[in-house]
């Protein structure tokens, strides 16, 4: 079959690789009609990590079941299915109390799977024609039949979810208001989901125009760090106070702003901390690692960053992390987008065939020609 295989630093190709098959009574195959191609992603394809090329990408993924299992008792063969990025067993003690993105099965050693993902487990990605999912009654979410909502339901992979997430490990209440830094599909999908969850006024921070665009087009305000200080900004349209919540959509490779690419690896954090009012919490979807061999500095390399926590302790601020557990939200995000209550779609800027996905990776990482959200169709 066809899949994304990863070469070497801003290098993928698509190449033709082995079939999956079923390996244990509990697996289904899954031929793939859609797989996106994720910001997390690009931290591989930068280099960015310790991945080593021949792995294949691709953890947000859905289609059709080909083949099931002699275990497998809840799915059938033609189902439509879409898979959390996490890979779960959903019997050890971290899935059983719902934090199915740190299974302690899937990944002997580490807490937490994913599909075709550094350190994540042995399994391939699915930026491919086809899919290889364990436990699957477990990890299968099925869909409606037909090719409604495609784009919407692809999106409760991962980005959804974990924009959702963003607002739950804030505890974003009706009536609050919100900052999300960062206007990626992540961002976009925090701040959509704060609106979903009553918040009366959402900022989004970011620097490119398109997604500032699409922030506003869904009711946010959007904020461009290029033109001053973001704090002061937020700080001038809330009478001084900042927001009641906030949420880092952006993570380890953020940029420093005044009008340099220079990375500042928790120049986030810090802003959040003086965005957020007294007392306030922050949630942190956005990934942050313990190396990175292209951080700034040493301490950075070593995951280790300046954060301002005697401010954050001085505010009294509470602050939530880690990546989502995306059982927790897919069953109800995907009703809702059913019922015509949620429609997260808006954020898919390209549709290709999987052959174009060098180039699309290619565009997607220089944040050019539009490239918001990108996926795929083998």
């Amino acid at each position: 079959m066809k899949a994304v295989v990863y070469k070497g630093p801003f290098e993928v190709a698509v190449e033709e690789v082995d079939n999956p098959s079923i390996q244990h009574p509990n697996d289904v195959i899954v031929k793939v009609t859609s797989t996106a191609i994720c910001g997390s992603d690009l931290h591989m394809y930068e280099g960015r990590t310790a991945a080593e090329p021949g792995i294949t990408f691709g953890h947000e993924n859905m289609g059709i079941i080909a083949e099931v299992g002699p275990g497998v008792t809840a799915l059938k063969e033609g189902d439509r299915v879409v898979m959390p990025f996490n890979v779960a067993c959903g019997f050890c003690t971290n899935c059983v109390e719902g934090f199915t993105g740190y299974c302690l099965t899937v990944n002997p050693g580490f807490p937490g799977g994913a599909y075709g993902y550094v350190a994540m487990g042995p399994w391939k990605g699915g930026q491919a024609e086809y899919l290889r999912v364990p436990y699957a009654d477990f990890n299968c979410l099925k869909l409606p039949e037909g090719k409604e909502h495609e784009n919407d339901f692809i999106l409760l992979a991962d980005i959804f979810p974990t924009g959702y997430h963003g607002c739950e490990l804030a505890q974003v209440r009706p009536g609050e208001s919100v900052t999300v830094y960062g206007a990626g599909p992540v961002g976009l999908m925090a701040a959509y989901s704060a609106l979903l969850r009553g918040a009366r006024k959402v900022f989004v921070v970011d620097r490119v125009a398109e997604r500032l665009q699409k922030a506003e087009e869904i009711g946010a305000v959007p904020i461009n760090f290029a033109e001053g200080d973001p704090v002061e900004q937020i700080h001038a349209q809330t009478e001084g106070m900042g927001t009641d919540k906030g949420v880092d959509a952006v993570g380890y490779q953020a940029a420093a702003g005044g009008g340099t690419d220079r990375e500042e690896p928790a120049t986030v954090l810090n802003s959040l901390v003086r965005t957020v009012r007294a007392t306030g919490m922050l949630g942190v979807p956005g990934l942050y690692v313990p190396s990175d061999p292209g951080a700034p500095d040493e301490q950075s390399k070593q995951g280790m960053l300046l954060v301002a926590v005697g401010k954050l302790f001085e505010k009294g601020l509470r602050m939530g992390t880690g990546q989502c557990n995306v059982k927790r939200y897919n069953r109800f995000l995907r009703d809702m987008i059913i019922d015509g209550r949620a429609k997260p779609s808006f954020v898919v800027s390209h549709e290709l065939p999987l052959d174009q996905a060098p180039s699309a990776y290619d565009k997607f990482d220089k944040r050019i020609e539009g490239y918001t959200k990108v996926v795929l169709h083998p």
